[in-house]
């Protein structure tokens, strides 16, 4: 969800990655400033939600400890010059895939680990049940987000006029939002969903309206230059959907692995010397991290399923399999 000017900055090289992660102990990674089901802190200060499982994944791979993750949390304006300098090791904060980030800001997205849509949220009390009937409406957006952009494009092609109200950060837009500054707010639809939740007057005083405006792809994103790192971050969130397809979960990795009794499954979960060394990483990379945070279904039931909190249906996050999205690349 961003574009920024000034990530057309010239930035050094990202370099050897995994060996500066190795290095320092600690995997830096790039969250949100606190978007629920994504990336935010629980009572005890602990980082939950999809993106910060991710992270964990990562750090499993490359360290052989989750818990060795470093969080970063950043707005979206800040994110991508956070990536570039160095700051971060990946940013995973519900960031979509789009042309223009890869093309300009060297970058590589490493695939997607959610998809999401554009959307707009209202005050239930307006009586707004359509995208049609906004036409003159002051709508809250986050700088730095795409959503900039794909507002324009939409209304242009409904010939719908509007007026953005464009601020800088997560909290300070839904402040807005409340307080009623904007009679609408544009984001990811999940995105709405978490702000809602946590709405002053409750969630069913908002509605998020049925039309989606965008394709929001989101993933996990490093620094152009070091194709290793990018190979082995794709990777890791291939590995948590082949697990998933396999029926592979973190209560029966290491029984599975131990047992031998499907050569497929122990080619997955013993990967080849040849293979390891050439990711940078030990054999047991994939075991290390399913038994850590799961496969991709444990981490979207634990994140968004029925006793999240946030429960929302799977839709294209669903295997291929199942009708969805979710698809590896074969562990050859």
């Amino acid at each position: 969800m961003l574009l920024s000017a000034a990530c057309e900055t010239a930035y050094p090289a990202a370099g050897d990655i995994l060996a500066q992660v190795k290095s320092r102990g600690t995997l830096r990674c790039g969250v949100s400033e606190g978007i629920a089901g994504f990336s935010v802190r629980d009572s005890s200060g602990r980082w939950t939600g999809l993106d910060a499982d991710f992270c964990r994944a990562v750090a499993a791979a490359a360290l052989g400890n989750a818990e060795k993750a470093e969080f970063v949390p950043l707005s979206a304006a800040a994110r991508f010059p956070a990536l570039i300098s160095g700051q971060i090791d990946v940013l995973v904060r519900n960031t979509t895939w789009t042309l223009g980030r890869e093309a300009n800001l060297g970058v590589h997205f490493a695939g997607t680990l959610y998809y999401d849509g554009g959307a707009i949220m209202v005050p239930r009390k307006s009586g707004i049940s359509s995208i049609a009937q906004l036409k003159g409406a002051t709508i809250c957006v986050e700088k730095g987000t795409t959503y900039v952009e794909h507002l324009a494009d939409y209304f242009a092609s409904k010939n719908l006029a509007y007026q953005p109200l464009i601020i800088e950060s997560l909290d300070s837009v839904t402040a807005a939002f409340f307080a009623g500054r904007c009679q609408a707010y544009v984001s990811d639809r999940t995105q709405l969903a978490a702000v809602r939740a946590r709405a002053p007057g409750g969630p069913k005083d908002y509605i998020i309206l049925p039309d989606n405006i965008s394709k929001e792809p989101l993933g996990p994103v490093v620094r152009r230059g070091d194709e290793q790192w990018l190979t082995l971050v794709e990777w890791v969130l291939y590995a948590q959907i082949e697990a998933e397809e396999l029926g592979i979960t973190r209560e029966n990795v290491r029984s599975i692995r131990d047992t031998k009794a499907n050569p497929g499954w122990e080619s997955f979960l013993g990967s080849s010397k040849k293979v390891a060394k050439a990711l940078g990483v030990n054999t047991d990379w994939v075991v290390q991290i399913i038994a850590s945070v799961g496969n991709y279904g444990e981490m979207y039931e634990r994140n968004f399923g029925r006793q999240s909190g946030l429960p929302i249906e799977r839709g294209l996050n669903r295997l291929w399999t199942q009708g969805g999205l979710m698809y590896a690349p074969p562990f050859r």
